[in-house]
């Protein structure tokens, strides 16, 4: 209690300097080292905060409300038997752990502002699900999945987002009302063109939208790789799957594409490419799938370099297993290539990069911070070897909420 009472004070006190002309006066000198005192005094009884202390910041780190007295006494009794991870697995099965953490937590990934303050969606709904019923997360963009609400109307649509938001109006507990279907079920895409949330609805209005595809793919790598283009870029690859909408001139100087455009561009479109049958038709609200058929997005603007690339059909390969981007670190068990967004959603799924990226942003989500110690980071690693075992990512929130019990 009394760490709580003063962590804002201390905070203040670690953070200003009391400083006057020609000194301190005594009564500020005595607040200050009374200050000091108990800043100390909260320091040692947040260090020592027992099973119940740790059992409540847990379930608040969590499911962000605080424990029931029967919850709270099962978590201290684990925790104070030595079993804090079972402690944590009881936070997460609270029904605002699905309801607010993880909505929260997935919202960001479903638009271009990375905003949080979107409507519940297919994107958001599936990730939900995806973690409810421990379905291995690296499957999440290349899956034929999707989540709805059971018995919601309106039904499910493929041209509105009107059933997720009358999940949200009615205020219905997402733990129990979402159901497990698939997209080839529901929106008549084939199976094997669906690729967990890169072709959700929400996802193909966000990034498939106008453009050139090339959102699809950033986004992706950002929320899954934790990676930007600018990060990855490698100006030392071969420039031959670079579209003619591309300028190799851009202001007339080709030093500018050889020595920054062409950094991202190598890499990026011969994957890109697994996306040149996806649009999103703004008009009728839907995702378009053309088997066979180019869109016309991936043959705009020939004439910014006619001896470009010209899109021919879905294949891609991953030019990043070569290079610096190799310590990306893909599967030796995938040949790096292949037809359509399925298939790429397992290469970037199976990647080191994602698996570390998903356990980093639950540590930030739980931790309240990012890895900033050795210790730190070894926990880092130690939660990307458990994910990498079975890929739940509910027992990663879990594992982080053990380690940072004590912050």
């Amino acid at each position: 209690m009394i760490g709580l009472l003063l962590r804002k004070p201390c905070a203040a006190f670690a953070r200003k300097r009391f400083v006057r002309p020609g000194g301190l006066a005594r009564s500020r000198r005595g607040g200050i080292a009374l200050l000091a005192a108990a800043c100390a005094l909260a320091a040692a009884a947040t260090a020592q905060a027992g099973p119940r202390e740790q059992a409540r910041r847990m379930h608040d780190r969590l499911a962000g409300v605080p424990p029931s007295a029967a919850t709270l006494d099962d978590m201290a009794a684990d925790i104070a038997g030595g079993n804090p991870l079972d402690a944590a697995l009881t936070a997460v099965e609270a029904p605002s752990f699905y309801n607010v953490t993880l909505k929260n937590f997935a919202a960001p990934w479903t638009n271009r502002d990375q905003s949080v303050f979107v409507p519940l969606n297919d994107y958001t709904a599936t990730v939900i699900g995806m973690v409810r019923d421990d379905v291995p997360f690296n499957t999440v963009l290349s899956a034929d999945i999707l989540y709805v609400g059971s018995g919601v109307n309106p039904p499910y649509s493929t041209s509105s987002n009107a059933h997720y938001e009358a999940i949200e109006d009615q205020g219905l507990d997402l733990k129990t009302t979402l159901a497990q279907t698939t997209q080839s079920s529901l929106t008549g895409l084939p199976g094997t063109a669906a690729a967990g949330v890169m072709t959700t609805r929400a996802a193909a209005e966000a990034f498939f939208t106008a453009g050139t595809n090339r959102a699809m793919f950033r986004f992706t790598v950002l929320n899954h790789l934790c990676k930007d283009l600018e990060e990855i870029k490698d100006t030392t690859l071969p420039v031959d799957r670079i579209r003619q909408d591309v300028s190799r001139s851009p202001g007339g100087d080709s030093r500018i594409f050889m020595n920054n455009c062409a950094g991202c561009h190598t890499g990026m479109e011969p994957l890109t490419q697994a996306f040149a049958y996806y649009n999103f038709d703004v008009a009728a609200g839907r995702m378009v799938y053309t088997p066979g058929v180019v869109q016309p997005k991936y043959l705009q603007n020939p004439d910014n370099f006619r001896p470009g690339y010209v899109t021919p059909d879905d294949g891609w390969d991953n030019y990043w297993r070569h290079g610096q981007n190799r310590l990306l670190g893909w599967s030796s068990a995938l040949p790096g290539s292949g037809n359509g967004a399925q298939s790429l959603g397992q290469e970037l799924g199976a990647s080191d990069a994602f698996a570390r990226c998903q356990v980093q942003k639950v540590f930030r989500n739980v931790c309240l911070r990012d890895p900033v110690d050795g210790a730190d980071r070894a926990q880092v690693d130690t939660m990307v070897t458990s994910f990498k075992s079975g890929y739940r990512l509910k027992r990663v929130f879990a594992e982080a909420a053990v380690y940072c019990r004590g912050d």
